[in-house]
C-alpha cells in the first residue's frame, strides 16, 4: 500500500504540471508521499518510497529528453533524479519525527530540491514543485521567497493535510495533533492570499513600454532544424516585416523594442554581411532595435550563445550593435558535453553536443528607445530561466523587464515548452517584472508581473505578439534576500538529521536501542 501511495503521489505531481496546470494536485501529491513515509523507521524503506515516487513523476514529465535521441538519456535522467527523491525519503523518515513533523517535511523537501538543482554539472532544476503551481494561490509566495518558498508552502500544506487525516483517523482522536495539523495546513494558503494584492499592484507602473515578440517558426523539427539556418533567419525577418506593415497600416501599435528568439540567426551577423543586411533591413522597417538571438564565434574559436542589441537605423555609421549578452549558464549535454569520453559510450548523439563558452558580466543589456529613453533589459536565455540566480542577477543589475529568448524546436511537439513557460511565469511574480518569452517555434508569450499571460502564440506557427508592459525598478523581498531562505532550509535540514543520529537521542516512533541503525 505504501508503494502504491508513493506511485500515485508521483503521478499526481506530474498531473499538476503544465500544460494541465492542475496545481492543487501538487498539494495532494505530497500528502500521498507524506502518508507513505509516516511511521517508516528504516532508511531503505524511506529510500524506496521516495525513489518510486520520483520515477512516477519524472518518467512522464521528461519524455521530451529522448524525443529525437532515443529513450536511454530520458530514462537514465529520470532514474538519477529519482535518487534525489530517494534521498529525501531517507532524510524525511528521521526529520519528520521531530515536533511539527510537516514543517520538517517541507524543510527537508526544499533542501533536497536545492541539491538536485545544484549537482552534478550545475544541477537540473526541472520539475521543482514550484513550477507546477502556475495559476494557483501559492504562486504569490514567490514574491517573498522565490521558487523555494513556493515549494515549501506546497510541501507544508500537503504534509499537514496528511498529518490531519492521520490524527482524525486515530481512536481516540488526538485533538492537539488535529489543531496543530490544521494550523500548519492553513499557514501557507493564508500568507499567499495576503500577498496577492501586492503582486497584482506590480501590473501598473508610471513607466511603460511597447514590446514585440517575434516567432518566425522553423522549416522542420528535430535536431537538424538549424541545418536550414538561412531559412530560420528569413522567417524572423519576414514576420518582422509583416509587423512593420501592420504598424504602418495602423493595425498594430509601434513597438519600442522587438525581441527575437534564441537561434533566430545561427548565421553570425558580426561575420556574415548577408545576415547583417537582413537584420538591418528588418530593424529599419520596424523602426526599432531588435534583440537578436544568434551564435558568435569568438577569437578562441569557441562559440557563445549570444543576444545582440541590433539597431539597423545606425548601420550607416557602423554602430548598429548597441549591446551584447552571452549566455552565462550553458546546458550540459547540449551546449557542452561533460566527461565526453565517458558519455559517448552511451549514445551516438552525445558527439553532437557543442563546445560553447559561458559568458560573463551582468545579465542585462541597455536598449535605446524613442524619445532618448534607455531601458535596461534582463536576459535569461532558454535553460537559464530554470535557475534562480539568472533572473535574480539580472534584476539586481537593474533590469526593468525580463527577456527569455528560447529555442524549443529540438524537442518537437512535446510538453517541454509549456514546462519552461511556467518557469518564466514564476519569475515574473518572484521579481515583480514583466517577462517576454520569444521562441523560434512556440510557445511565445508576454507575461505580466502577476504571472498571467497577456498574449500567447500557438505551436509551430509564425506570430508577432505586441503588448504594452510596465517597467519596474523596485525589488521584491525575494529579489532582496536572494538565496538565503533556501540556504536556511538546507542548514536546518542537515542539522536536524545529524542531531537525530546522535547517540542516545530518542524521539517519536524511533530510537536506536529499539530499531538498531535504521539501515
Amino acid at each position: 500500500m505504501r508503494t502504491a501511495g508513493s506511485v500515485a503521489g508521483g503521478l499526481l505531481m506530474w498531473a499538476a504540471f503544465p500544460p494541465r496546470n492542475l496545481w492543487f494536485l501538487g498539494i495532494v501529491s505530497l500528502a500521498f508521499l507524506a502518508g507513505s513515509l509516516s511511521g517508516v523507521v528504516r532508511f531503505r524503506e524511506g529510500f524506496w518510497y521516495g525513489f518510486v515516487y520520483g520515477l512516477a513523476f519524472f518518467l512522464p514529465l521528461l519524455p521530451w529528453i529522448g524525443v529525437y535521441v532515443g529513450p536511454l538519456p530520458w530514462v537514465a535522467l529520470a532514474i538519477v533524479l529519482s535518487l534525489y527523491t530517494g534521498l529525501f525519503g531517507v532524510l524525511a523518515v528521521r526529520t519528520t519525527t521531530l515536533p511539527l513533523g510537516p514543517l520538517w517535511f517541507a524543510i527537508t523537501w526544499v533542501a533536497v530540491e536545492w541539491a538536485r538543482s545544484s549537482f552534478p554539472f550545475g544541477g537540473f532544476p526541472w520539475g521543482r514543485v514550484a513550477f507546477g503551481q502556475i495559476g494557483g494561490p501559492m504562486l504569490s509566495l514567490a514574491s517573498i521567497g522565490g521558487a523555494p518558498l513556493v515549494s515549501f508552502g506546497v510541501a507544508l500544506t500537503g504534509a499537514a493535510l496528511a498529518a490531519l487525516a492521520g490524527a482524525l483517523a486515530r481512536a481516540p482522536r488526538r485533538w492537539q495533533a488535529v489543531i496543530a495539523a490544521t494550523a500548519l495546513a492553513l499557514l501557507a494558503p493564508v500568507v499567499a492570499a495576503a500577498l496577492w494584492p501586492s503582486v497584482d499592484g506590480r501590473n501598473t507602473s508610471g513607466e511603460v513600454i511597447t514590446v514585440a515578440a517575434i516567432q518566425g517558426n522553423v522549416p522542420r523539427l528535430g535536431l537538424d532544424f538549424n541545418s536550414q539556418r538561412r531559412a530560420v533567419l528569413d522567417n524572423h525577418v519576414r514576420e518582422t516585416m509583416r509587423l512593420a506593415e501592420a504598424v504602418k497600416a495602423g493595425d498594430s501599435p509601434q513597438p519600442d523594442i522587438v525581441l527575437w528568439p534564441e537561434n533566430a540567426s545561427d548565421i553570425d551577423p558580426t561575420a556574415n554581411s548577408d545576415a547583417a543586411a537582413e537584420i538591418t533591413a528588418a530593424s529599419i522597417a520596424i523602426d526599432a532595435p531588435i534583440m537578436v538571438g544568434t551564435l558568435v564565434r569568438n577569437p578562441d574559436g569557441r562559440p557563445t550563445n549570444t543576444v545582440l542589441v541590433w539597431d539597423g537605423r545606425l548601420a550607416a555609421d557602423g554602430q548598429q550593435i548597441r549591446g551584447r549578452y552571452d549566455k552565462h549558464i550553458i546546458q550540459p549535454f547540449g551546449e557542452y558535453l561533460p566527461w565526453r569520453s565517458f558519455f559517448t559510450h552511451f549514445s551516438s548523439y552525445a558527439e553532437q553536443a557543442g563546445n560553447f563558452k559561458a559568458g560573463t558580466g551582468p545579465g542585462v543589456v541597455d536598449v535605446d528607445v524613442a524619445n532618448g529613453r534607455q531601458v535596461t533589459v534582463g536576459v535569461s536565455t532558454c535553460w537559464e530561466i530554470a535557475f534562480d540566480r539568472s533572473a535574480r542577477g539580472a534584476v539586481k543589475s537593474g533590469a526593468e523587464f525580463l527577456s527569455v529568448p528560447t529555442n524549443n524546436a529540438t524537442f518537437g511537439r512535446t510538453q517541454m515548452t509549456y514546462q519552461q513557460l511556467a518557469m518564466s511565469q514564476l519569475r515574473a511574480v518572484e521579481h515583480g517584472r514583466a517577462v517576454v518569452v520569444s521562441a523560434t517555434s512556440g510557445v511565445s508569450s508576454i507575461i505580466a508581473p502577476d504571472g498571467h499571460s497577456m498574449s500567447r502564440s500557438g505551436f509551430f506557427e509564425p506570430a508577432a505578439l505586441v503588448n504594452t508592459i510596465p517597467l519596474n525598478t523596485e525589488q521584491t523581498i525575494a529579489t532582496t534576500i536572494g538565496p538565503w531562505p533556501e540556504r536556511l532550509a538546507v542548514l536546518l535540514g542537515i542539522c536536524a538529521f545529524l542531531y537525530l543520529l546522535a547517540p542516545g537521542v530518542r524521539f517519536r516512533g524511533w530510537s536506536k536501542e529499539e530499531h538498531g541503525d535504521g539501515a
